[in-house]
């Protein structure tokens, strides 16, 4: 009787943990997620509103950011280089790219450093994101679809396959 009357309880006070866990997360998207900026031009402020001052300006349309918090209609984001500020929710994409970091990289035919090179891209590069295993991630670059290693990019978080 009472493992009834504990379990109707909770059922009871599920959609009151939902709703409250959606005033937290306006846009009930997992938190933290990688989106693209939209813009070649983003304005990045020191707090969640127009009346912030602008902290920065993003000059580069498809680079991923990372969401890491959200507020009405607008998104605390972090960059590669680990830099916070907050923009609002219409300059970001759910779009997926990825950042190649730190040196020229091989992408590959298959997901393998024995596969053929098929593309050499500089760092800094972004490319259109296709699909992720445990340590490879498809990507679209110059109209090519290859396989690039996931230590070397950023965009995504190590245990994302899909």
């Amino acid at each position: 009787m009472f493992r009834r009357a504990l379990l109707l309880s909770l059922l009871l006070a599920a959609p009151a943990f939902a709703q409250d866990a959606s005033i937290l997360n306006p846009s009930g998207l997992p938190i933290p997620r990688f989106v693209t900026l939209k813009s070649d031009e983003v304005n990045v402020r020191v707090g969640p509103g127009e009346r912030y001052p602008i902290r920065w300006v993003y000059h580069r349309a498809h680079l991923p950011v990372q969401v890491i918090e959200e507020f009405a209609h607008w998104r605390k984001i972090k960059d590669y280089e680990g830099s916070v500020g907050w923009v609002q929710q219409t300059m970001i994409s759910g779009e997926r790219d990825i950042l190649i970091m730190d040196k020229p990289q091989n992408l590959y035919a298959e997901a393998e450093v024995t596969s053929a090179p098929i593309i050499r891209a500089a760092p800094m590069v972004t490319a259109k994101l296709l699909a992720c295993r445990p340590d490879w991630c498809r990507v679209e670059l110059a109209g090519r679809k290859a396989w690039i290693r996931k230590a070397d990019i950023w965009g995504v978080t190590r245990e994302e396959v899909f």
